[in-house]
C-alpha cells in the first residue's frame, strides 16, 4: 500500500482511494491536549490542518509529553501533531491578527 507525498491517498492495485475529510480545511488554534487530539483525529482522515502556534516557542507541550526528540520536541507532541502543518502567528500583533482573520475565511473548520 503507498501513500503521496502527504500522506491523503492510499493505493492498492491501481486504485486510489481517497479519506474521508479530504478537502476540509481546519484551522488548530489549540493547545495541550483535547483541542489538538480532535485536530489530530481530522487530519489522520484526510483534512488539511493548519496548526496556529505563538511565536518563541510554541505550543506549550512541545517540550512536556514524554520523551524529546534531539531538537527539543517531545514524542506526544509529534505524536498529537502528525497530519498538521504550522505557522506561528503573534495574536497580539495586528498583522498576525490579519493572517489569522484571512486563515479563518478560508477554513472550513476552526477549533480553539
Amino acid at each position: 500500500m503507498g501513500q503521496d507525498n502527504q500522506g491523503r491517498r492510499r493505493e492498492r492495485r491501481g486504485l486510489v482511494r481517497t479519506l474521508p475529510l479530504e478537502g476540509v480545511k481546519v484551522l488548530d488554534v489549540c493547545q495541550v491536549m483535547a483541542g489538538p487530539y480532535a485536530c489530530m483525529l481530522l487530519g489522520d482522515l484526510g483534512a488539511d490542518v493548519i496548526k496556529v502556534e505563538p511565536p518563541g516557542g510554541g505550543d506549550q507541550t512541545r517540550g512536556a509529553m514524554g520523551f524529546k526528540k534531539k531538537g527539543g520536541d517531545s514524542l506526544g507532541f509529534l505524536d498529537m501533531n502528525r497530519n498538521k502543518r504550522s505557522i506561528a502567528l503573534n495574536l497580539k500583533s495586528k498583522a498576525g491578527r490579519d493572517v489569522l482573520i484571512a486563515l479563518a475565511k478560508d477554513a472550513d473548520i476552526l477549533i480553539e
